[in-house]
């Protein structure tokens, strides 16, 4: 549950330049912006492939709402494992630098 926590991972700490912890302050937003960025998109191909599925009139574009309704599960697995894969990433290297400094 660690890693679906929203906020601060790092705490600022005088060892890290503060050039350096803005930076990963920057990349961590824009993660997050990006999660919300795959999430959007797979609930809009969710609606599309529901909307397929509700013409009556043309059966042929059952398929067609099958795929969307897969490319969406599809796009938010996506998503939040490059999500948790970058936050993981962030962490070690946050870690790794500031272990560093203090040898």
């Amino acid at each position: 549950m660690d890693l679906l926590r929203f906020g601060r991972d790092f705490k600022p700490d005088e060892e890290v330049i503060l050039r350096d912890y803005l930076a990963i302050e920057r990349t961590r937003l824009a993660n997050e912006r990006t999660l919300l960025s795959y999430i959007r998109s797979s609930l809009y191909l969710m609606l599309g492939g529901i909307a397929f599925f509700q013409l009556k009139d043309f059966p042929n574009f059952k398929f067609l709402g099958l795929i969307s309704l897969v490319f969406s599960a599809l796009f938010l697995f996506i998503g939040v494992y490059r999500f948790v894969l970058l936050k993981k990433s962030l962490k070690r290297l946050f870690y790794k630098s500031e272990s560093k400094n203090e040898e």
